[in-house]
């Protein structure tokens, strides 16, 4: 059962997120749960793939497991850049601050890999 999608609406930002030099997420606090149970999740398929190994479990039985935790952190990657994307991004762009879309593609090539 894939897990309910979680939209990112940009939550009030004190003067902190913007200083020079400083930067902040200001993701809504049920945003953050929301990651935080999902890379819970996954850190507990890691540990099992562990026992897995530990347990001389068949190795395709194994990769199986590797390929849903590689699934789930892609997962968890995509909904961060879209709650990105639609907050510090634009947030950024409209302050003016145009090298932003650089530093995104950069990202996005790293997260493509």
């Amino acid at each position: 059962m894939a897990p309910k999608e979680e939209k990112q609406t940009p939550a009030a930002c004190d003067s902190s997120c913007h200083a020079p030099g400083v930067r902040k997420s200001h993701h809504s606090e049920e945003f953050k749960n929301g990651l935080a149970t999902r890379l819970n999740r996954i850190e507990g398929q890691i540990r099992g793939i562990k026992g897995m190994i530990e347990r001389d479990t068949y190795c395709d039985d194994v990769l199986n497991q590797l390929a849903a935790v590689q699934a789930a952190l892609g997962g968890v990657g995509k909904q961060l850049l879209e709650g990105h994307m639609r907050s510090c991004i634009v947030e950024r762009i409209e302050a003016g601050e145009h090298e932003v879309i650089d530093e995104l593609l950069i990202t996005v090539n790293k997260l493509m890999k």
